[in-house]
């Protein structure tokens, strides 16, 4: 807990300070990465084979949700929730897909 809790006011501190990881993000970078760690569960992106489960939210469900913004999901994916396999994301990496969630928004 004390790990996630320093992880997030780091993204905090970054957010306030106008130098979000998120903002830094490369969305390509994050759709290859979206495809390699997230399409067997989410469907990721319109050229993707399949997704297993039709009732997780698509990126593009999460990406129309004003609720998550690039820095929430970067929080979030610094710890996401159990169900989730341990992809063990960096910061950079964490940034790439928020950054390409946030490029899905209408």
């Amino acid at each position: 807990m004390r790990s996630f809790l320093g992880g997030a006011t780091l993204i905090a501190v970054a957010a306030l300070s106008g130098a979000s990881a998120a903002e830094a993000g490369d969305a390509a970078a994050g759709k290859a990465l979206a495809l390699q760690w997230c399409s067997a569960c989410h469907l990721v992106s319109e050229d993707q084979d399949r997704a297993s489960s039709a009732s997780l939210p698509s990126f593009y469900d999460i990406a129309k949700d004003p609720g998550w913004t690039e820095e929430k999901l970067a929080t979030f994916l610094a710890d996401p929730h159990p169900q989730m396999p341990n992809m063990t994301l960096g910061n950079i990496e964490i940034a790439n897909l928020a950054s390409y969630i946030e490029s899905l928004a209408p």
